[in-house]
């Protein structure tokens, strides 16, 4: 629309007002400064507006000018190789799909590969390429298990890199002390200044260095503002202590269970029942074997319990929580805690000089078997005892319901992981071979990476009988998406009969062979890319022993 220009008359310094003021009343009501009354009086306001809107941007002084960040810590670090850095790039580039259904192609989920992959390159000392940091922290960003190993093999550019970033803020929180430079060890008194003043992330990061070099050292500087800290502090101070507990920490863990915080009075005697000659422990050994024995008045020998009728101040100020949880009864939930706090030892002088495999097979009246052997469970797993962890495993042939001891495959997966790596194994694939792969997806989980050759034939097998019985391939995703990470990758050659298409019996489900056939080359396309992985790391194919992770399920993604 053509309209009459009419010569702009800037208004007065300080007229910005007065513009807005006759906008909002209308130029009927109130003439713009600088303009006349009529029908050109919107006109002039719009150019009015517009003349200082100029005229107050060109005035603005502009910003003094920001200090150049400091660079980068230096990495010492070798240079990755050409071909692993172009995997990497690969790798963290591919984006899980938005396709649903079960169906996943024969393309290896790259993303599930990249924790393994970032494993081996940390193992191997490798430096990060810098172009590809921005990538890597994103992807941590949105995965958390992810995060340890991407910190590590970013290194000290990642936490220059989240100081300069909002998003990548989890680096700083992830990295002890928010990437601070702690003193030397002799510097005694920058190490005393920086525990007294420094931020909280510095002062736990602090401790826990002077802790895992020497604890004697971080126990007596804690002891220095113990009474001052926060109740929060305190619990995550203390929990530092985990690292080279020992039979020092123990005057200090009793004054702990003076605490005020309760929490920190949980803490301390979990600590302290973890040594198992601790006074504590001998309490709780005491309180434990009165409510335990042996009746033999019967046919054949069996454990009696008779649980305790009250919860006492004692109880409570070693830890023993006295209020029970929705739908336990409190003698149960108080025979459980001090059973599980009690010295394995204890009980074989207890129950008659019985090995721990022998105690557990004694029937245990009154229906406290599950009570008891949950809380040998429990104890097994916080003292680290393989005996009597293999006593309530039993044999993998055992029924699901727990053999003769474990009384859920949560618990038989904990008592696993006190074993060594060769023994978890065994035990597993025997798990396999007799329950199939249906219940064992949680022991999988604890099993180190790459699976040992007899596990691996195990899930390969069990994989074969449950194409062959005609289902479909996607109730055992989780196994598969597992096999894909953690069998050996020499192991894709024993694969090669698995890739055709099985003919179908009459039962099976229609089209059950063809998802077969799909599953074991997708298997066997990413054992032998993750064999090219370890290749252009130049590591060994078989790369670094981790566990596994069962909790992140197989990705569904598109075919890239």
């Amino acid at each position: 629309m053509n309209r009459t220009s009419t010569p702009v008359v800037s208004p007065a310094s300080g007229a910005w007002e007065e513009l807005v003021t006759a906008a909002l009343l209308g130029t009927e009501r109130r003439t713009p400064p600088g303009g006349a009354p009529g029908r050109e009086a919107p006109v002039a306001l719009l150019d009015a507006a517009a003349a200082e809107t100029v005229r107050r941007r060109a005035g603005l002084r502009p910003a003094r000018a920001a200090g150049r960040p400091e660079p980068a810590s230096e990495d010492p670090r070798p240079t990755l190789p050409a071909a692993a850095a172009r995997r990497l790039a690969l790798l963290l580039a591919d984006r899980p799909g938005t396709g649903g259904g079960g169906r996943r192609g024969t393309a290896p989920d790259l993303m599930e590969l990249l924790p393994q992959w970032l494993a081996a390159a940390n193992a191997r000392g490798f430096a990060a390429p810098p172009q590809t940091l921005p990538a890597l922290l994103d992807a941590a960003r949105g995965r958390t298990d992810l995060r340890p190993a991407a910190l590590a093999f970013a290194g000290p550019r990642a936490v220059w890199l989240a100081r300069l970033n909002p998003d990548w803020r989890f680096a700083l929180r992830a990295t002890p002390g928010g990437g601070a430079t702690l003193p030397h060890p002799e510097d005694t008194e920058k190490t005393r200044r920086l525990w007294e003043e420094g931020l909280f992330a510095e002062r736990v990061a602090l401790l826990s260095a002077i802790r895992a070099r020497e604890p004697a050292a971080a126990r007596e500087l804690l002891t220095t503002t113990w009474s001052t800290e926060r109740a929060e502090d305190r619990l995550m101070f203390l929990d530092s202590l985990r690292t080279g507990l020992g039979p020092q920490d123990e005057p200090f863990l009793e004054q702990a269970l003076a605490d005020r915080s309760r929490n920190v009075r949980a803490t301390a005697a979990e600590l302290l029942s973890a040594l198992p000659g601790s006074a504590l422990a001998a309490r709780m050994a005491v309180r434990a074997a009165a409510c335990v024995a042996v009746d033999h008045t019967r046919d054949a020998p069996a454990i009696t319990v008779e649980a305790p009728h009250e919860c006492d101040a004692s109880m409570e100020r070693d830890g023993v929580v006295p209020k029970a949880p929705a739908g336990r009864g409190e003698r149960s939930w108080w025979f459980g805690q001090l059973v599980e706090a009690t010295p394995l030892g204890t009980w074989s002088a207890r129950l008659d000089g019985r090995t721990p495999r022998q105690i557990v097979a004694l029937a245990v009246t009154d229906d406290w078997q599950s009570e008891l052997h949950a809380a040998w469970c429990r104890a097994a797993v916080r003292q680290r005892d393989a005996e009597w962890a293999r006593a309530l495993l039993g044999a993998p042939s055992a029924p699901e319901a727990g053999g003769p001891g474990a009384v859920s495959l949560a618990e038989r997966a904990k008592l696993l992981g006190t074993l060594g790596a060769a023994e978890r194994a065994d035990w597993v694939a025997g798990f396999i071979a007799a329950h199939g792969l249906s219940e064992a997806f949680q022991l999988l989980g604890v099993c180190a990476v790459p699976w040992a050759a007899p596990l691996g034939r195990a899930v390969v097998d069990a994989l074969n009988i449950a194409r062959d019985a005609g289902s479909y391939p996607w109730s055992f995703s989780g196994v598969m998406g597992l096999a894909e990470r953690c069998l050996e990758p020499s192991e894709a050659s024993r694969l090669d009969g698995l890739l055709a298409i099985p003919d179908e019996s009459e039962d099976a489900s229609p089209g059950a062979g063809g998802y077969w056939a799909e599953a074991f080359q997708r298997l066997v396309t990413t054992l032998r890319l993750r064999a090219a992985m370890a290749q252009e790391l130049g590591a060994e194919p078989s790369g670094p022993v981790t566990p596994a992770h069962p909790q992140r399920a197989t990705a569904q993604v598109d075919a890239t």
